[in-house]
């Protein structure tokens, strides 16, 4: 196996299955704080952001191929989830506890958008330096693959998995933060 095999390997058989993990790992810790009942709605709306703003990148990753569009726009996600992320705690940790299970769940929610970013750089080395030597010329649209990276398989595996360990709970999380706050007249916590 190549190196470049490898990396897309680890890429999609390590990276991003364990995003999903980590993420459901987080959601256990929520759940256990009784979000609803303390950082409340606004937090769990920040949740949701930030799954959002790593998982368009994914599959935008999987979908098209990489080009300086589809690397600027994982850059400008990659900064605002770091942004979203920061907020994230400095809003929660006041209304509640966050167990070291949490904090070590957030250190690699933090750390693996950044390592699946810096592993795409590195196996489209050509196309980061057309991006910081402004060489954009033809490459500011989407260009579909005719096959999803990793197969046509890999895509709804991975999406089910991502479903079932994170869509689903965090679609949960807000509806009970939905409810609470719509049953507290409007009040979070």
């Amino acid at each position: 196996m190549d190196t470049h095999t490898l990396l897309v390997h680890v890429l999609l058989y390590v990276f991003l299955p364990l995003w999903g993990i980590a993420g459901f790992v987080d959601w256990c810790c929520h759940r256990a704080t009784h979000i609803e009942e303390t950082s409340g709605l606004k937090e769990t709306l920040m949740h949701s952001a930030m799954g959002i703003q790593v998982g368009i990148p994914i599959l935008m990753c999987l979908l098209y191929r990489i080009n300086v569009l589809v690397l600027l726009i994982c850059l400008l996600a990659w900064v605002l989830h770091e942004v979203v992320a920061h907020w994230d705690v400095h809003y929660a940790a006041p209304r509640r506890h966050i167990s070291i299970w949490e904090m070590h769940a957030h250190s690699y929610l933090a750390s693996l958008p950044f390592y699946m970013l810096a592993m795409i750089m590195v196996i489209n080395w050509p196309v980061v330096i057309d991006l910081v030597s402004l060489n954009w010329a033809g490459q500011m649209r989407l260009i579909p693959v005719e096959v999803p990276h990793g197969g046509e398989r890999y895509l709804p595996y991975y999406l089910t998995f991502m479903a079932l360990l994170c869509v689903f709970p965090y679609m949960e999380e807000n509806l009970r933060c939905l409810r609470h706050y719509l049953k507290h007249g409007g009040n979070s916590a």
